[in-house]
């Protein structure tokens, strides 16, 4: 053993010997515990007698990868001041990049005696409880790029690596439900083909399946319960020893084909849970450094996240390790962005949700981070923790309103048509007096959290009794409606209006200013049966199934990407003005009667649909040559009325001639988004102030095709 250095942290292959460095303020003595590959009982206890800035490190140069470790925390157990220092329990290093093993939730796992929770346990936990491995950095990436895609031209998916992947038939099933399953040609074809241009994949550091969980047979599949910040989830490798380099083969995999990653990330809380949890690695570490603790109760955690604990932002070192592995999975796995769960949680200083807090503040210097794509889930649990709108500059949120507008539009909810409006336009009155531009708002009507966009149609009411909790978790406000009967049927007429109601959200989705997000398997129809909460169902509740994919709405799906991407009117960069500098209107809302909206207009709580020009002339962008891009000019007609309706076209003062490009009850119709080698049907062509037939719970997009140009 050789002194080593502090830095960096963690356990570092050189290629001549591993460096081993952990930080803890409150230890007396630390241990490191190395393990052949037998068992779980410690075959080499090493003192680490440097330390230096409460960084104890050691070199060994006859280590290298493969090589298992852990710690144990020579200190003070004294659980009502905060310290719960235990040499009986073997620590995972926070810098570990691979983790061997998993939990099995023995009494062993938690640091007090299970029968009197004051005392210490005993127990050896090493045989229990995951452990770090020592990592090789090498890996070959080849010419590997990055996409680069700018937010305005995203399209991002949701998705889970093991849901969407564990039923494919064309996957084979050794690699079902992993990284490489999600690597496959057939999974990155159908992403293409679908207009994706990002991928965020639901949290894949490496998690735990909760105890309560454990004890009634499931698991926590959603993965919202992270061990460890640095290493991939080793559930979700074909062959966990190569976990690191699967990962970055689905990253480099991605990236051929222009798709960007973007991983979820957890770090407002771990899942060492409250103080009644186990003792896995940070708790026993130092855990006033890296909890938050009731100042009159230390023993105690403050709980932003509903989650047991929340991570101690304050802290110098931990900001350093969020920092650390958010450089690291840029720079080593090369991700190109993040989704923050609960971000509100990282921004308390003390009680209040802070934009100006050290979180953020180290991320705008960060020449790498913030690079990035950066997106927030504004909102915690806590008092005052619902902050949309209200994030840094150069971060993007999931826009909570929007979700929550579209889904009471299209049910019919009254009073939303300025609403509806605000939203459909990229949600200005939150984003724009911050200097952000409608990329801000990334928009989307489903997601993990909730209904699928199927279930949304189907059930007023969450089904949840799977999850072991009488019905009651999950949401109970859904603004869903299942159009006359709860759940499946096999009446053709709510089938219909199910159908296009879907069609009516995911076009409203696809074609609104900001950022669309789309939530994996909506493209397919995917159920879960009404489960609203289904973060424990590790089963086909949760897994995309394959064998029922509903062609017509992913082919309506593929059109309307398609049209978001060859149309800039529907992704702009900048705000809808009105009236621009060179005299064109670049936006106008009109009434049924094809009366342009005036201020009473909006204030209408009964009304149920509006129309909205788009002007693709009135684009203020230029191509990379200078030349000012000029796109179609679009009316988009939404009605959420539960009638038939007489749509007026406007004057031709806005145009003489218009086309259906898109038609929600006749998904077959239109000519606009289709694939190359697609045979549509002849347009359909209206004069001004022609008259529409509009069913009920209908949108209808329409091209201007004048052949003399824009009048207006």
């Amino acid at each position: 053993m050789w002194n080593g250095d502090a830095y960096p942290l963690g356990a570092t292959f050189d290629g001549d010997g591993t460096n081993f460095s952990l930080f803890s303020s409150v230890a007396d003595g630390v241990e490191l515990c190395l393990f052949d590959d037998s068992d779980r009982r410690d075959a080499i206890h090493i003192e680490l007698s440097e330390v230096d800035g409460h960084i104890w490190h050691a070199r060994l140069p006859d280590i290298g990868p493969g090589q298992r470790y852990g710690y144990r925390i020579h200190g003070p157990w004294e659980p009502d001041r905060g310290m719960w220092c235990n040499p009986a329990k073997l620590l995972m290093d926070p810098y570990a990049k691979t983790v061997d093993g998993t939990i099995d939730w023995d009494p062993a796992c938690f640091g007090y005696d299970l029968d009197d929770p004051e005392r210490a346990s005993t127990i050896d936990s090493a045989p229990h409880v995951m452990l770090g491995v020592v990592h090789d950095p090498t890996y070959d990436w080849g010419d590997d790029r990055a996409p680069h895609q700018p937010m305005h031209r995203s399209v991002i998916y949701e998705t889970h690596v093991r849901g969407m992947t564990y039923q494919h038939p064309g996957i084979d099933p050794g690699l079902r439900g992993t990284y490489a399953g999600m690597a496959q040609p057939v999974i990155i074809d159908h992403l293409v083909a679908h207009g994706i241009t990002a991928v965020e994949v639901m949290p894949v550091h490496q998690f735990v399946h909760d105890h309560h969980l454990a004890q009634h047979g499931l698991r926590n599949y959603w993965g919202y319960n992270t061990v460890s910040f640095l290493s991939p989830h080793n559930g979700y490798a074909a062959d966990p020893t190569r976990v690191v380099d699967e990962f970055r083969d689905m990253v480099r995999a991605f990236h051929a084909a222009g798709i960007e990653v973007i991983v979820d990330v957890v770090y407002n809380h771990t899942a060492e849970g409250n103080h009644l949890g186990p003792t896995l690695s940070w708790r026993g570490i130092d855990n006033l450094a890296y909890y938050r603790v009731l100042d009159d109760s230390p023993r105690h955690y403050l709980d932003f996240t509903g989650c047991g604990n929340t991570m101690n932002m304050r802290h110098p070192h931990v900001l350093q390790l969020i920092m650390d592995s958010l450089r690291y999975w840029v720079l080593e796995m090369h991700v190109d962005g993040f989704r923050f769960d609960l971000a509100s949680a990282l921004a308390r200083e003390l009680f209040e949700v802070d934009r100006l807090s050290a979180f953020f503040d180290i991320v705008q210097q960060d020449p790498v981070i913030s690079q990035v794509k950066l997106i927030a889930e504004p909102w915690d649990v806590g008092e005052g923790g619902y902050q949309v709108g209200k994030f840094p500059p150069k971060w993007s949120e999931w826009n909570g309103r929007y979700r929550d507008t579209m889904r009471d539009f299209w049910r019919g909810e009254p009073s939303h048509l300025a609403e509806f409006a605000q939203r459909f336009t990229g949600s200005s009155d939150l984003y724009q007096a911050d200097t952000r531009r409608p990329s801000a708002s990334i928009n989307f009507v489903t997601c993990h959290d909730g209904f699928t966009l199927a279930d949304l149609v189907s059930y007023n009411e969450r089904h949840n009794d799977a999850n072991g909790e009488d019905g009651h978790d999950g949401e109970h406000h859904n603004r869903s409606v299942n159009h006359g009967v709860e759940g499946p049927t096999d009446n053709p007429e709510i089938i219909a209006v199910r159908d296009r109601q879907r069609r009516n959200m995911m076009a409203t989705l696809l074609l609104s200013q900001g950022v669309p997000m789309v939530s994996g398997g909506d493209e397919i129809g995917r159920t879960q049966r009404g489960n609203n909460n289904a973060y424990c169902q590790d089963n086909d509740v949760s897994w995309f199934d394959w064998t029922h994919v509903d062609t017509t709405m992913s082919m309506w799906v593929r059109r309307l990407t398609t049209m978001r991407h060859r149309h800039a009117v529907f992704r702009r960069r900048r705000w809808f003005k009105g009236r621009s500098i060179r005299g064109l209107d670049d936006m106008a809302w009109f009434r049924p009667d094809g009366v342009e909206m005036n201020d009473a207009d909006w204030e209408q709580g009964f009304a149920r649909s509006v129309g909205v020009f788009m002007n693709g002339e009135a684009i203020a962008s230029r191509d990379p040559y200078g030349q000012r891009i000029r796109d179609d000019t679009f009316l988009c007609l939404f009605s959420a009325s539960e009638i038939a309706l007489d749509w007026v076209l406007p004057s031709a003062t806005w145009g003489r001639l218009w086309e259906v490009a898109l038609h929600s009850d006749d998904p077959d119709a239109g000519t606009v988004g289709w694939p190359e080698n697609h045979q549509s049907a002849a347009a359909v062509t209206y004069g001004a102030e022609s008259v529409l037939q509009m069913p009920p719970f209908t949108t209808i997009v329409l091209r201007r095709t004048d052949p003399a140009g824009p009048p207006r």
